[in-house]
């Protein structure tokens, strides 16, 4: 394996193009994904504030399909990356695999806790050691589980600071899309130290009606910064999975057998 170093702001100007000359519109698809993800977000918590079984149930449902309507997002980018057409109905591609990815998800959640759990920098590394794996299983449906997984400890290998470096570049617009969550939980901080040291309350309880108001406002917000930067984000990231994928030597038919042994 000969890693390369990727010229990060060439391939972020070259995702730029990428995603201006997507066929269905790349902010448009970005729309309608984060929309239904409010959307689900929204239903969870009025389920939440009924309380019993059914609300722990639409909770958990409401989650994962989140996290399928994710990995369309993901399949979407990547069929714009290779210059395909890709439809809005693109979105729901995911549910293909629906199964085999929460598992991979599961299991990458877990391997990343447990890595945590020895150390902070432990578990980072875990998490960017497992952070191909879901495009591999993407890419070849006939892979199990701890095989996407085990390809993805082999091709980052040599990119896992590359891959920091990336986040780090986005970090501003990372904040900037969680701002209004941020300054809520910086308040909510604020005012529990100041209950501690004795002070009243000072910030009002909001009734279930207005808190459905401030989730749909922080929302709508993260929504609209994020249509300036998450197609490029995932699109460049993507690009280091091809260059990672093309130089790790790995060949995805010899995975077609058995689950390696070890992670």
């Amino acid at each position: 394996m000969n890693p390369e170093h990727i010229d990060r702001r060439r391939l972020k100007s070259d995702m730029k193009s990428v995603v201006r000359s997507a066929q269905v519109g790349a902010r448009a698809m970005t729309a309608l994904y984060l929309s239904l993800s409010l959307i689900l977000s929204l239903l969870s918590y009025v389920g939440s504030a009924r309380g019993g079984a059914l609300s722990v149930f639409l909770s958990i449902l409401t989650t994962l399909v989140s996290l399928v309507l994710g990995a369309g997002f993901v399949m979407y980018c990547m069929a714009i990356l290779r210059g395909e057409r890709a439809e809005y109905l693109s979105l729901f591609d995911g549910f293909s695999i629906a199964g085999k990815f929460i598992a991979l998800y599961i299991v990458q959640i877990s391997l990343i806790t447990l890595w945590s759990m020895l150390f902070v920098v432990p578990g980072i590394i875990a998490m960017y050691r497992y952070r191909f794996a879901e495009y591999n299983l993407y890419e070849n449906p006939d892979l199990g589980v701890f095989q996407a997984l085990d390809m993805s400890k082999r091709q980052t290998m040599g990119y896992k600071m590359q891959l920091f470096m990336l986040d780090v570049s986005y970090f501003g617009w990372s904040c900037l899309a969680s701002l209004p969550v941020m300054a809520e939980s910086y308040l909510y901080s604020f005012e529990m130290v100041a209950v501690e040291l004795g002070s009243a309350p000072f910030l009002p309880v909001l009734s279930d009606r207005q808190y459905l108001i401030w989730m749909l406002i922080t929302g709508l917000w993260r929504i609209g910064v994020s249509l300036f930067y998450l197609p490029q984000y995932q699109c460049t990231e993507l690009g280091y999975y091809e260059t990672a994928k093309s130089t790790s030597g790995i060949d995805p038919n010899q995975f077609c057998a058995p689950a390696p042994d070890g992670l």
